[in-house]
This record gives C-alpha cells, sequence and structure tokens, in this order.
C-alpha cells in the first residue's frame, strides 16, 4: 500500500513546487530607478554665478504600478568636511565667543527635493537609516561631549547654511508623470566647493524606501581659479607671499593713478 502511495505524493509535490516559486517572486522588489543626469560635471570659472542641474529618471517595473502610488526623494550632497561651530556673547561689553563646538562631519553642500512634503513620504525610520533629512546629513558624533546644548550648535549650523543657500529643502519639486517618469532641477549657488557631489534618488511608497539609486557629480574650479586654489592648498607660503606682492603693487598703481588724476 505504501508503494503506491509514494508516486502520489511524488506527483502532488511536483504540483505544489511551481505554486511556491511566484509567491517567493512577488516577495522581491519589482520597482528599480534609471536616472541621468544633465551634467556630470560643473566647472567654476571666475565668472561662476551658480549653475543648475535636472536630475531625471524612470521606474522600471516587472508589473503594473502598486497602491499606494509611489512617491520620490532626490537629494544633493557636496564633500563632507568637519566645522567649527562658535557662539558669541556679550562679555564685559566685548562681543565674544562665549563656546564652541566641532562637527565631525558637515556636507558643504546639501539639498532636497521631494514630490510632496517630506514628513508624509518618509518615515522616521527610514530616515534613520538612509540620513536623507537635512539634521540626519550631519555627523554629529561628539558634539555632546563639548557643550551642553548640542542641539543648539547643529540647528545654529543648519540655518547660516541654509541662509548661504547651501542648505534647502524643496518640497514639491519632483515632477512625477504617470508614476513612471520623475525630474528635478536643483539651483547651485556661486559659492560652490570643490569636489565630489553625490546624487541619491529614493522611491519611497507608504513612508517605506522601496528602491534607491546614486551617481556622483564632480564640481571643479578651472583655469586661473584653479591654480590659485592648487598653490594655496599645496604652497601656503609661496601663496601668501604672492597675495602680499599683488597687495603692494595693487596699492601703487592706486596711488600713482590717484596722484596723476590730481595733477
Amino acid at each position: 500500500m505504501m508503494r503506491r502511495l509514494l508516486p502520489l505524493l511524488a506527483l502532488c509535490l511536483a504540483m505544489l513546487t511551481p505554486l511556491a516559486a511566484p509567491a517567493a517572486d512577488a516577495a522581491a522588489p519589482s520597482e528599480q530607478i534609471v536616472a541621468g543626469l544633465s551634467q556630470e560635471q560643473i566647472s567654476i570659472t571666475a565668472s561662476f554665478s551658480g549653475s543648475s542641474i535636472l536630475i531625471f529618471g524612470a521606474v522600471k517595473r516587472d508589473a503594473p504600478p502598486a497602491q499606494p502610488p509611489l512617491q520620490v526623494i532626490v537629494t544633493l550632497q557636496g564633500p563632507r568636511t568637519p566645522v567649527q561651530v562658535s557662539r558669541k556673547g556679550d562679555v564685559f561689553g566685548l562681543w565674544i565667543n562665549t563656546a564652541s563646538a566641532k562637527v565631525t562631519e558637515a556636507p558643504a553642500y546639501y539639498a532636497i527635493a521631494t514630490s510632496a512634503p517630506l514628513a508624509q513620504i518618509l518615515s522616521h525610520t527610514d530616515d534613520l537609516r538612509y540620513r536623507i533629512s537635512i539634521p540626519l546629513a550631519i555627523r554629529e558624533t561628539g558634539v555632546a561631549s563639548q557643550v551642553s546644548e548640542p542641539r543648539a550648535f547643529l540647528d545654529a549650523l543648519i540655518r547660516i547654511r541654509e541662509r548661504d543657500g547651501l542648505y534647502k529643502l524643496d518640497e514639491g519639486a519632483v515632477t512625477i508623470d504617470q508614476s513612471t517618469l520623475f525630474r528635478a532641477r536643483l539651483n547651485l549657488p556661486a559659492n560652490l566647493t570643490e569636489g565630489l557631489y553625490t546624487a541619491r534618488m529614493f522611491l519611497t511608497r507608504d513612508g517605506k524606501v522601496v528602491a534607491s539609486q546614486k551617481t556622483d557629480v564632480r564640481v571643479r574650479k578651472t583655469g586661473v581659479e584653479r591654480w590659485l586654489y592648487q598653490l594655496a592648498q599645496n604652497q601656503p607660503a609661496l601663496y601668501g607671499l604672492l597675495s602680499l606682492v599683488i597687495a603692494i603693487v595693487a596699492g601703487w598703481l592706486a596711488s600713482a593713478a590717484f596722484r596723476a588724476f590730481r595733477r
């Protein structure tokens, strides 16, 4: 009897195995980002007054769009550098630094563009995981051990860089067409720092990141600006001497021009 049941059991298992495969495939991510940039290098010249970069892409799917619809977050982050943040106070009538803290790493530039309000399309958990929001983009390790109010110093850093156009959150700046195509234009200020910038794109649904991609953008000085920058970095003594000579020559020329005008 047992021998007769074995072939029947084998047939049942063979029929059930294909049914289990689609369930496993359904759990796998079915949406991916295919993205591009309008330019992969930005040159800073003497007449550089700012620029803009267009980030665009499409959602690659293996199945029709799911519900609820996707949202898109785009970020552009500049090179990370340490930052000294100081707080001034009135001491015996003098306005001087009374406390300071060194932030481990802060992006020289950080911009966020979204298809909807950030708080609505990104959960706190995924924000912590991917460090998308402006406060989380700053590495604040060790600040709490330097000052009694670390949050105040970090907020001051963000406020100063927002005022200078270096940190920005542009909600609603990402346009999505037919839940498939998206694009966002980010405006770059004139006071950009040279270095490697990283553009990141995130697809979210119900506040969770379902797909992401990143690509790099190179910002570099060109011409005389690059020569002066490299001279200042590699030979600071020579750069200082050259600056002094230029200042003396400029002062002499201005004095000579003034005397000639008076005659």
